[in-house]
């Protein structure tokens, strides 16, 4: 056995927290129709913008009690909707605050086209668009009315991004998703600040097809329906969840040049048949592909269709900080997992929406929502259970300790208990979720323990640490001020 340095009980009581992740109501006098995303302008007002399928923006104040909201923008005359068609898109430009532009992707009445397109908030009015201002950047073709992408993006480059299906209907039947001279089944990114070409935009010079060989708008091929991608703030990973044919759906890393593999692969294997009856077949070329991160079977069980989500970057659930979660739209499964150099781990359910998922969404703040089919947005919440040395919810006999001192500097020590004998770990991280440093890591038997931890070599901040022991994993934040 390990042994760990003993130090002197520095506190007679202390709050052991069990830490459980719960899903509520965030605004349950507020319902909404068709709820595909949710998002904030970035000008520091705290409202939110909730996308209604059939064509309208809903935007109100991030409050709970409240029931107000006003629609935004109305679209409903301009777009085609129904199944997967309609208004499907928005993002606001990192300078909105200054210029009022926004962006979204729709669906067009005439033809079921993409369309691309910017506006502008009235002067007056920051709760109401300019339903005149409107400049289309993309028009693009669907030959057929599913797999319509839909995800508008500003990355942190500056640029747009922008999510496109293959054009529908079942198994790629043009090929489109490794066609580089087509728009579809691609991400694509555009430059809105410098228009080019006699094009509404420009095209950034480090795309791949920039110089030639293909569209200059593609950023990364070989997608199916990419339905909904993001940017971790923290490291800068796009992830995309994109929907499989009848197999495998997955989870997939966005990279410049890089290649997703629809439709010479589904997931981590290649692609056979449109109706799924051969799954996991791996006689094809797989050169020059990248491979998903995570894949999750739609061949049996509840699952269908990946919605993909965000990593956690808010403060009121720390368990979930540094993960990237994501659900299942059929059963209503919502994951997490956490990717860091090249492998993934801490991957598992963490809890069930209350109807099938349609989008995730992120505030100011970077807190996390859930947008459902009932209408309804939901929010991650921490709930605190077992408070006082025999939290009744917190398997008896076990704690831990607030580390003390707190704040500290640079040196803080920490007393946990256990009852059973078995694996034990004792881990911090910081505040991006990500483990610097684990001061214990063994085989132990019951009894109390104190440990220390020299934070000398990391500079002042937020940080938390984590007590594993069994099943029982136990989590609190402390704080380095130098």
């Amino acid at each position: 056995m390990k042994k760990i340095s003993v130090i002197a009980m520095l506190s007679l009581f202390y709050l052991p927290l069990f830490a459980q992740v719960d899903l509520v109501n965030a605004f349950p006098n507020r319902t909404f129709s068709i709820p595909v995303f949710l998002t904030h302008a970035g000008d520091g007002t705290n409202r939110l913008f909730v996308v209604q399928q059939a064509g309208r923006i809903m935007v109100f104040p991030n409050d709970s009690s409240g029931s107000d909201q006003e629609i935004f923008l109305d679209l409903s005359d301009k777009i085609r909707f129904g199944s997967e068609q309609g208004l499907l898109g928005l993002a606001f430009h990192p300078s909105y605050s200054t210029n009022r532009f926004f962006y979204v992707n729709y669906t067009r009445s005439l033809d079921g086209a993409t369309i691309v397109s910017r506006f502008q908030t009235q002067a007056g009015n920051p709760n109401k668009a300019d339903s005149l201002s409107e400049l289309v950047l993309l028009t693009i073709a669907q030959p057929y009315a599913n797999h319509n992408g839909g995800m508008v993006m500003f990355g942190q480059d500056g640029y747009l991004y922008i999510g496109m299906g293959d054009g529908g209907s079942g198994g790629d039947p043009g090929n489109r998703a490794q066609d580089p001279n087509e728009l579809l089944g691609k991400i694509l990114r555009i430059d809105v600040n410098n228009p080019s070409g006699g094009n509404n935009y420009g095209i950034p010079s480090t795309n791949p097809y920039a110089g030639g060989g293909g569209r200059g708008e593609i950023y990364c091929i070989g997608m199916r329906n990419p339905w909904r991608f993001s940017q971790d703030p923290a490291t800068g990973l796009i992830y995309a969840g994109d929907v499989g044919q009848a197999c495998w759906e997955e989870i997939s890393l966005i990279t410049l040049g890089g290649n997703c593999g629809w439709k010479i692969m589904e997931g981590m294997y290649c692609f056979v048949s449109v109706s799924g009856t051969q799954c996991n077949d791996t006689n094809c070329n797989t050169a020059g592909l990248t491979m998903p991160i995570k894949q999750y079977s739609s061949h049996t069980g509840s699952e269908c269709s990946v919605t993909g989500g965000y990593v956690y970057r808010g403060s009121r659930v720390p368990l979930l900080t540094g993960k990237y979660i994501y659900a299942d739209f059929c059963s209503a499964k919502i994951w997490k997992l956490q990717y860091s150099g090249g492998v993934i781990s801490d991957t598992a359910q963490i809890g069930n929406a209350p109807s099938p998922v349609y989008s995730f969404g992120v505030d100011q703040s970077n807190e996390l929502y859930v947008l459902c089919a009932n209408g309804r947005v939901y929010k991650f919440l921490s709930t605190v259970i077992g408070i006082g040395p025999n939290g009744n919810n917190v398997p008896e006999g076990y704690s831990l300790s607030q580390n003390y001192p707190n704040p500290f500097n640079p040196v803080t020590n920490f007393e946990f208990r256990i009852v059973d004998f078995g694996f034990v770990s004792l881990t911090i991280y910081d505040a991006t979720g990500r483990e610097i440093a684990v001061i214990v890591n063994d085989e132990m038997m019951p009894g109390t323990y104190n440990a220390q931890w020299n934070a000398s070599e990391y500079p002042s901040g937020v940080y938390f640490y984590r007590l594993t022991a069994g099943s029982v994993s136990i989590e609190k934040k402390m704080i380095l001020i130098k």
